[in-house]
């Protein structure tokens, strides 16, 4: 490319590179156990010396990938970017969707980098960018599928810390299920609950098990993804039989999946996750929920404060979501990141001061 056609925001470098983080404990869901941090980081460096950059969090049994197939999506992208302009980041995803279709969390990668530059380079906060809803927003903790008695004792330990609501993973035994969910309870007496079932229950059984929880004085106050995320018909089933909200979350990754939810009535709300869709994606899905009076979600895969940074400049910015999954992975001192929005249990805050998400490499 010719020098005439550089601007100040165009790529000059692209660096990629693997993030390999053993996780504290491993952390389970209904389809599969997690024992470490795989990541993948892009940094695009511009002509004007800024940098942006992206975290790919690939997790196998939702999105179909895995660190090695992002790697090497993430290598095949490398020339095409190099040249590009990061204020066509519009353009430049519409090509790579077109390109590398079932590569998200690549793709979504390539996004961040692209926007967090560009807003850099406008001196912009990334949640200003999109519209400065709020600068405040408070998230649940995750308790994964653990012992009864690990339940209690996480439960009360993070309710000690400040947490309002609590999460738990479901899906993978009714009975153990229910006794986890008692022991969170008795853990954490007056916290709100909320239940995530990563496919993992038939029509019948989620509409059961939410029964047995009734039984018990429990109500949570949402179950996300209840069965199969191409089961729109048994998640209306379910959806038909509780006063529980319901939320699509493996069932949406496109805005196209996001049509079809609402065209079966089968949800309440949508959880939106960078890695199931990219930035550009969610921006569409958010104004199709809301468009039907559904609710939004924000939620993660495993990310370090980079990814994490990205979802919260987001959901702030764009603002109006009623839930917020975006607990930390890692403690700071084995994150490979520094900066981003700040984080004081349970609230991410977010400053004015800081263009683009306000991450960087330690």
């Amino acid at each position: 490319m010719e020098r005439k056609n550089m601007t100040p925001t165009t790529i000059k470098e692209v660096f990629i590179e693997t993030i390999n983080i053993p996780l504290d404990a491993p952390f389970t869901i209904a389809t599969g156990v997690k024992y470490e941090m795989e990541n993948v980081l892009i940094i695009v460096r511009l002509e004007n010396g800024l940098e942006g950059y992206g975290e790919a969090a690939p997790l196998e049994p939702v999105n179909g990938e895995n660190q090695a197939t992002a790697l090497a999506t993430l290598n095949s992208c490398r020339d095409f970017l190099v040249g590009k302009d990061v204020a066509d980041f519009r353009q430049i995803s519409k090509h790579l969707k077109s390109v590398y279709g079932v590569q998200v969390t690549a793709r979504s990668a390539i996004e961040m980098a692209l926007i967090d530059a560009f807003t850099k380079s406008l001196n912009t906060p990334l949640y200003t960018f999109l519209g400065k809803a709020e600068n405040k927003i408070e998230t649940d903790y995750t308790i994964d599928i653990v012992s009864p008695e690990t339940a209690r004792k996480n439960a009360a330990k993070l309710a000690g810390k400040g947490y309002n609501t609590l999460k738990t993973k479901v899906g993978k035994n009714l009975v153990e299920d229910i006794d986890r969910l008692l022991a969170i309870k008795d853990g954490a007496p007056n916290c709100y609950l909320m239940l995530d079932a990563n496919q993992g229950y038939s029509p019948a059984d989620a509409v059961h098990f939410l029964g047995e929880l009734k039984k018990n004085n429990i109500r949570p106050e949402l179950f996300e993804q209840p069965v199969r995320k191409d089961d729109l018909r048994g998640m209306k089933f379910v959806k038909d039989h509780t006063s529980v909200p319901i939320a699509a979350d493996e069932s949406v990754f496109t805005a196209t999946d996001a049509i079809k939810v609402v065209q079966a009535g089968c949800a309440d709300l949508i959880n939106i996750k960078l890695m199931k869709s990219g930035i550009v994606e969610a921006l569409d899905i958010a104004a199709i929920a809301r468009s039907a009076n559904m609710e939004l979600m924000i939620g993660c895969m495993i990310e370090s404060r980079l990814g994490l940074g990205c979802a919260v400049h987001l959901a702030a910015g764009l603002g109006g979501f009623r839930f917020v999954d975006l607990d930390p992975h890692l403690e700071p001192a084995q994150d490979p990141f520094t900066g981003g929005p700040e984080f004081s249990e349970p609230v991410y805050s977010l400053s004015d001061e800081i263009p683009g998400i306000g991450v960087a490499k330690k």
